[in-house]
Parts: structure tokens; C-alpha cells; sequence
């Protein structure tokens, strides 16, 4: 049993599940929350809903979208120093945000640079606790993305009052500056293997070391003692090991003379053929039915049910169930719901008997319902009951890599989990503004609403139908025997 095993399920793990759960509290809970922002830009900058509803979009969106990105910078340079980084862009974000002229900056600052924040955030965090989990990885994993909802629920009830204290300026300041503890939640991600970025200049210092000591050296640099059979070199073997990997490039370059433009044409081939290698795997992903179904069932949920986020509260403003937001907001009850059902859905998923995907799809029908039914709801109680369903069939986030291992296994985890999270994300940015147009367009949420639930119950009713088992398809890879966790912990890297 190697040393990275003996420390999986516990000891430091838990530690390093505390931390990224208080990591994903710090970063989500803003832009979770950001229905309770919502009114008070439109308020403030007296732009269409449609446009100010491109900065709760893209806050969802970026880091969706450019999770593959947010993988391969954990991968090469470990969760501490993205987290770092990380924390960074979300408080410098929400800060510049308080300084918002018009929407357009705000799109800058909000949308983007917070958006890419939390991706980073979302990437470190789930690596982090994979690495140091393998029997007990989906507790740990629940564990820390419910990390999310719970920043949701505080936040929304927090900056509703910290914008009757402090007004929205206020409220961003001061969210921004809490966000900076993100740094702290750094500190406990202890990585147990040296991140790409290492390993690549490690194994360049060693390559460039060996050459140097297989190198002959000139009679002047050895001195021969009279009367023994030893010879003295000038530098100490130690010192020689921890000579500079550039000096040694540089040396070896030297040496090599005009060989030096093969290795580089060689390097190329080496990277085009990886790419060629990358693109077929893709294609090939692409070609599962249940993957196609699954990528568009994505996008359509995405596209339906992330709106109600932002538009919520404003849906109660402008139906006259309430005239602001109350100190109980609707948002956290969506929140809460969600944590729950990423929970429950966890558990349930786990049965034997219960097929993932058909459990995902029924998630998606009843979510489906909740957007139909909230136009003709006429009460406060009952928006708040819809939330809280909705809410709860929201949390089959949860199901997403667990029902895309059992489509194409562990060895393709990365490359299909980035295609969901692109059009997930391609789905979250499109959302709310097309139901912002439709307000603009009829001074009405209620065809707008109808339409995003008619694009859940699309997209629920094409996963049923590409996934039944009376189709032909094509055995894939992930028929063979399941991979040992244990051995492949990068693998899932891409999983944020």
C-alpha cells in the first residue's frame, strides 16, 4: 500500500472537507443569492430586465463554461494556489462591483470575474477532496457541495439586510471583504501529489542533471591525490544535483548543436498527436446516444430552471404578493431545498434498483411542473411552496457525474464531464435573459415561465426516450469492469 493511500477516508481528509466546504460557502453564497440583488439593480440603474439579467446569468455561466480551463489550472498548479488566486478574483470582483457605473461594468465585474472565480473555486475544491477520498467520496463530495446552498440561504437573508443598513454599495464592500477569508481556506488544501506544473520542472531537472553526470568531465576539473587510486571532483555531488535546470538546459543545448531542431520538431508531433488523440476521444464520446441525450437534457433544465433564481422575488414584486423583499426571502428557501435534494437525490441514486438516469429525468418532469404552475400561483405561500419544489428537483446537480460515469466510465470522466458543464453552462447564460425579453416584450413573467418549463419537460422527455433499453446501441468502454478509485484519483479532476 503506497503512502498517497494510507491517508484516504479520514485524518486530514476531513479537514480538507471543512475547508472546501466553507471555500464554496464564501464564493457561492453571493452569486446563489443574486435574485436578492436583482431588484435593487434594476432600481438603481433603470435598465431593461433583460439586460440586467445578463449578470446573474454570466455569474452562473463563465464557470460552467470554462470549467475545463479551471481543471487544467488545478491540474498543473494544485487547489492551494488556485484557491488563492481564486479568492482573489471573487472579493476583487464583488468590491469593483460596489463602484459600478452602469449594468455594462457590472457584467465586467459581477458576471465575469466572479463567475470565473467561483469556477476556479468549484475545480480546487472537488479535486482536493477526491484526491483524499475513495470509499467514502460521495459523502465527502455531498458534504462539500452542499457547501453552496447553505451559502445561498445565509446570504440571501444577509444581504437583504445588509442593503437596509448599509445600501447595495455597502452590502457588496462588505461581502467582498468577507470573501477574502477564501485565502485562509487555502491554507488546509495539503496536497498529497505534486501538481502537473511540478512534476513537469521536477522531471526536467532530473533529465537535465543525468545528462550532466554522464557528461565526461575535463582533466582540469579533477584532482588526482598522490599515492590513491581516488579521484577528487572540484563540486560536491550535492551541489551539483541542485544546480539550476536552466544553467543544465542551457549546457546540454550547447552540446547538442544542431540536433537541437530535431527534439523541437519532435516535441511538436508529440503535442499533435496528443490533440488528435484528445479529439478522437471526444468524437468518439459524441457518439453515445445516451451521452447526446443527456448533454441536451442538460442544456434544456439549465436553460428552464435556473431563471427562477434570479426572477423569483421579482416575480412577487411585480404580481403585488409582496412589495419588497422579506427578511425570509424566497431565494433562501430554493436554497435550502436544493441542499436538501442534493442529499436526498445522493442517497437515492446509490439504490441498486434505481436507474440514474430515469431518476435524473423524473427530477426534470416534476422541476418542469413547478415552472408551469408558478405563472397561475396568486399567493405568497404559494410561490414559497413552488420554490421549495423546485428547489428540491434542482438538486439533481448532484446526479450529473455519477450518471456520466456510468455512460462512459471513469477513463473518460474528464473529457465528457467538460461537454455537459459547456452546455450546462451555455444553458444558464441564455436563460435569464430570454425570460428578461419576454418581460420586456409582454410586461408579463407568465409566457416566460411557460416557456422554460416547457423546455424542462422537453428535455426530461427526450432523456426518457433516447435512454430505454429497446435501442441498439453500441457497447462502449465503460462495459468493462469498473476502475479502482484509488488508482485514478486525477481522473476526476475535471468533475468541478
Amino acid at each position: 500500500m503506497t503512502s498517497s493511500t494510507k491517508v484516504l477516508d479520514g485524518g486530514w481528509g476531513w479537514a480538507i472537507v471543512a475547508a472546501s466546504f466553507m471555500a464554496q460557502f464564501l464564493a457561492f453564497g453571493s452569486p446563489q443569492s443574486v435574485g436578492v440583488l436583482y431588484p435593487e439593480w434594476l432600481h438603481t440603474y433603470q435598465e431593461g430586465k433583460g439586460m440586467t439579467a445578463w449578470v446573474g446569468s454570466l455569474v452562473g455561466g463563465v464557470g460552467l463554461i470554462a470549467s475545463p480551463i479551471c481543471s487544467a489550472c488545478v491540474d498543473n498548479f494544485g487547489a492551494r494556489p488556485v484557491t488563492i488566486f481564486s479568492g482573489v478574483m471573487v472579493a476583487g470582483g464583488l468590491m469593483l462591483s460596489a463602484f459600478a457605473p452602469n449594468v455594462q461594468f457590472l457584467i465586467f465585474s459581477y458576471g465575469i470575474v466572479v463567475g470565473l472565480g467561483c469556477g476556479l473555486v468549484y475545480a480546487a475544491t472537488l479535486t482536493i477532496t477526491c484526491q483524499y477520498f475513495d470509499e467514502r467520496r460521495g459523502l465527502a463530495l455531498g458534504i462539500v457541495t452542499t457547501g453552496t446552498s447553505v451559502g445561498a440561504f445565509i446570504y440571501a437573508t444577509a444581504q437583504t439586510e445588509l442593503i437596509v443598513l448599509y445600501g447595495l454599495d455597502g452590502c457588496l464592500l462588505i461581502i467582498g471583504a468577507i470573501a477574502l477569508n477564501l485565502m485562509a481556506c487555502s491554507g488546509f488544501m495539503r496536497p498529497l501529489n505534486l501538481p502537473g506544473y511540478y512534476l513537469k520542472q521536477k522531471a526536467a531537472l532530473e533529465r537535465s542533471t543525468e545528462e550532466q553526470l554522464f557528461v565526461k568531465p575535463p582533466f582540469d576539473d579533477l584532482k588526482i591525490a598522490v599515492g590513491s587510486a581516488t579521484t577528487t571532483p572540484e563540486k560536491p555531488l550535492k551541489e551539483l544535483l541542485i544546480t539550476d535546470a536552466k544553467d543544465l538546459s542551457i549546457q546540454t543545448e550547447k552540446k547538442e548543436g544542431p540536433l537541437g531542431g530535431l527534439a523541437i520538431v519532435k516535441a511538436i508531433k508529440k503535442k499533435q498527436k496528443a490533440y488528435s488523440k484528445y479529439m478522437q476521444s471526444l468524437y468518439e464520446i459524441l457518439q453515445d446516444q445516451e451521452m447526446v441525450a443527456f448533454c441536451i437534457a442538460i442544456f434544456l433544465f439549465s436553460l428552464g430552471a435556473f431563471p427562477p433564481v434570479l426572477f423569483i422575488e421579482d416575480v412577487a414584486q411585480s404580481e403585488g404578493l409582496i412589495e419588497e423583499v422579506s427578511i425570509f426571502p424566497l431565494v433562501s428557501i430554493g436554497a435550502i431545498s436544493t441542499c436538501i435534494g442534493k442529499l436526498a437525490l445522493g442517497i437515492l441514486v446509490d439504490v441498486k434498483w434505481i436507474n440514474g438516469i430515469y431518476l435524473y429525468a423524473f427530477t426534470m418532469f416534476a422541476g418542469g411542473l413547478s415552472l408551469l404552475l408558478i405563472p397561475v400561483t396568486k399567493t405568497y405561500v404559494g410561490l414559497q411552496i413552488l420554490t421549495a419544489i423546485l428547489g428540491f428537483f434542482s438538486g439533481n446537480w448532484s446526479l450529473t457525474s455519477y450518471i456520466t460515469t456510468k455512460i462512459v466510465g471513469l477513463d473518460r470522466l474528464t473529457q465528457a464531464h467538460g461537454i455537459l458543464m459547456f452546455f450546462g453552462g451555455f444553458g444558464v447564460m441564455l436563460g435569464p435573459p430570454v425570460v428578461g425579453w419576454f418581460f420586456d416584450w409582454t410586461q408579463s413573467y407568465d409566457l416566460a415561465f411557460y416557456f422554460s418549463g416547457s423546455c424542462v419537460l422537453l428535455g426530461a422527455f427526450i432523456l426518457f426516450i433516447l435512454s430505454l433499453p429497446c435501442w441498439n446501441r453500441k457497447p462502449m468502454d465503460n462495459d468493462k469492469p469498473e476502475v479502482q478509485y484509488t488508482c485514478t484519483c486525477d481522473k476526476v479532476a475535471s468533475v468541478a
